[in-house]
């Protein structure tokens, strides 16, 4: 039997927050969760014009920023794979009730920590269930663009990127 482990988070958005890793890191997600990508595939790709992840990196695992493009001063697009921003601000996510008070940096942040063997069942599905609704601008990009024609749509494309699905494969 796997001991638990416990992770403690001290960062600018979040001082003493814990929890504890249940499942082994990058196994046994729910079954109607396939990502296309790891948060380390992101990292390197290019994603959140490179500030996302800047001050909490003692968090996760040494190897996923090996290679990230971070911009630890400001946002810069141009770092995001499909160079274009397709981001929302914070505080949109916030007025739309997408924020969970553990993570307050987004969707990305859940993923990575569930990535990493977190688990909190409502949490968990909620979030599932909007990554599984941007299904739809996977059809929206096969319905619109000739294959792997990154010019064709390149801001839904980097918004898939952010979600983990790979739109380069189309």
């Amino acid at each position: 039997m796997q001991m638990k482990k416990r992770v403690v988070v001290n960062d600018r958005m979040q001082q003493g927050y814990q929890y504890e890793l249940v499942e082994p890191i990058g196994e046994h997600f729910a079954q109607d969760f396939r990502p296309d990508l790891s948060p380390k595939d992101m990292l390197a790709l290019g994603v959140f014009g490179g500030k996302y992840m800047t001050d909490c990196q003692d968090e996760f695992p040494e190897d996923w920023f090996t290679n990230a493009k971070l911009s630890p001063e400001h946002r810069d697009p141009s770092l995001n794979f499909f160079g274009v921003d397709a981001s929302q601000p914070l505080s949109v996510w916030r007025e739309k009730g997408w924020i969970h008070s553990d993570d307050p940096r987004g969707w990305f942040q859940w993923y990575c920590r569930y990535y990493m063997g977190r688990r909190m069942p409502a949490e968990d599905a909620r979030q599932i269930r909007r990554f599984n609704m941007m299904r739809r601008h996977l059809v929206q990009i096969v319905h619109n663009c000739r294959p792997k024609d990154f010019s064709c749509r390149p801001r839904q494309r980097q918004a898939l990127l952010h979600w983990a699905y790979d739109s380069r494969l189309l």
